[in-house]
Formats: structure tokens, C-alpha cells, sequence
């Protein structure tokens, strides 16, 4: 049974994670291996809401604010040539990822 690599990327820009998964897109096609994704999961958003007022006097208004978290999962089949190309690809700021060996 061959060895399947899951890719799970994480991000705040979601532009910025297309772009890493169009990159990993093209480098399974050139090394001619099964590829599965990008799948998105669902995208968490972290709020936080504080005060305005920095001394607790005068009417009670918040600012409400958000980050969200978009989240990806690729799957493909683990070949050492191409795993040695994902590791080269270059991935900008502010995009983690996380690869997984899985049998």
C-alpha cells in the first residue's frame, strides 16, 4: 500500500492560501502523482469584543473585533520526488502548514 501525505493549511489570507495550493496543485501534476483537495473546512473566527471607553465612564459601547482562520486540506500520494518538491515551495507569511505521513 503506498504512502498518502495529508497537507493541512492554515491561514488569515485566504488569497494568499489559494496561491500555496495552486502552487501544490501544479507540483503534483509535473511529478504525475494522485492528488485530493484543496478541501475547505469551515473557517473559524476568533471575536473579541472590548470597550471603547478606556475608563469605564460614559455609555457602554464596544468595539467588536474578528479574526478568521481559513483552513485547507489537500491529500496526495507520497513519492520521495515530490515531497522533496513540496518542501521547496516557498510559502509567505502569515500560511502554516502541516504535512502528515499517513499509510
Amino acid at each position: 500500500m503506498a504512502q498518502k501525505a495529508r497537507i493541512s493549511l492554515t491561514g488569515t489570507d485566504p488569497r494568499k492560501l489559494e496561491e500555496v495550493c495552486t502552487q501544490i496543485k501544479m507540483l503534483a501534476e509535473r511529478a504525475g502523482v494522485a492528488l485530493s483537495g484543496p478541501v475547505p473546512l469551515p473557517t473559524k473566527r476568533l471575536k473579541v469584543p472590548c470597550r471603547k471607553s478606556p475608563d469605564g465612564e460614559g455609555s457602554e459601547t464596544w468595539d467588536r473585533w474578528e479574526m478568521r482562520i481559513h483552513k485547507r486540506l489537500i491529500d496526495l500520494d507520497a513519492s520521495d520526488r515530490a515531497l522533496r518538491q513540496l518542501m521547496r515551495i516557498q510559502v509567505p507569511d502569515g500560511v502554516h502548514i502541516e504535512i502528515v505521513l499517513k499509510s
